[in-house]
């Protein structure tokens, strides 16, 4: 919902430092293997306890997402780098609820209600970009990507918001978990109608 208006804010910072780390010869597909491993560590951080070490993690893994695509840019977007990076952000989004998960048994069943709201989320965002390139559609609303991004109610921004507010109240996780995974509902819904008035 916020990340379309975020990205003026963010991206002149993020570009520079991507032209400057290409400079340097660093890779978008390092940048983005970086970033999923410090995401898994704020899983791995929240399981043992370690709540404001996970949001920290948490933090270095969205900028280091910024900054993939921000060096992608400079050298050229390929295919198999968007890939990586979808795969990366996924596998990072699902990691967390499993870290809280783990930490209680008090969290599993709204860890898991998150969890399949986010393959739900995932699913219909993938599907629609699928059908959006068959149909040569394209949107610069969220920047330059290797495919089409649907705007949705639970975006990027959002949810690193509900994992910072997980992190700093974790007593409230279940009741966080579950008022997310039904926004996380009616963005899968508000995609749905999207889809109908745009795929006929």
């Amino acid at each position: 919902m916020f990340d379309a208006r975020l990205r003026p804010l963010i991206d002149p910072p993020l570009n520079a430092a991507g032209r400057a780390l290409a400079a340097m010869g660093v890779s978008a597909n390092a940048l983005t293997l970086a970033g999923l491993l410090i995401g898994l560590g704020a899983a791995f951080a929240a399981a043992h306890g370690q709540f404001l070490a996970a949001l920290a993690f948490i933090l270095a893994n969205r900028v280091l997402d910024g900054l993939d695509g921000a060096v992608a840019r400079v050298r050229g977007p390929s295919a198999l780098g968007g890939y990586f990076d979808i795969v990366a952000d996924f596998a990072f989004y699902v990691s967390i609820p499993v870290g809280f998960g783990i930490y209680a048994s008090e969290n599993t069943l709204p860890a898991l209600v998150l969890t399949a709201s986010f393959v739900l989320t995932g699913v219909s965002f993938l599907a629609f970009a699928v059908i959006a390139a068959e149909r040569g559609e394209t949107t610069e609303a969220h920047g330059s990507k290797s495919f089409f991004y649907s705007t949705g109610l639970a975006e990027g921004a959002e949810t690193i918001a509900v994992f910072a507010a997980m992190c700093l109240f974790p007593h409230w996780f279940g009741v966080i978990a579950y008022g997310y995974a039904a926004l996380c509902a009616l963005t899968v819904i508000q995609r749905s109608a999207l889809a109908i008035r745009t795929f006929r």
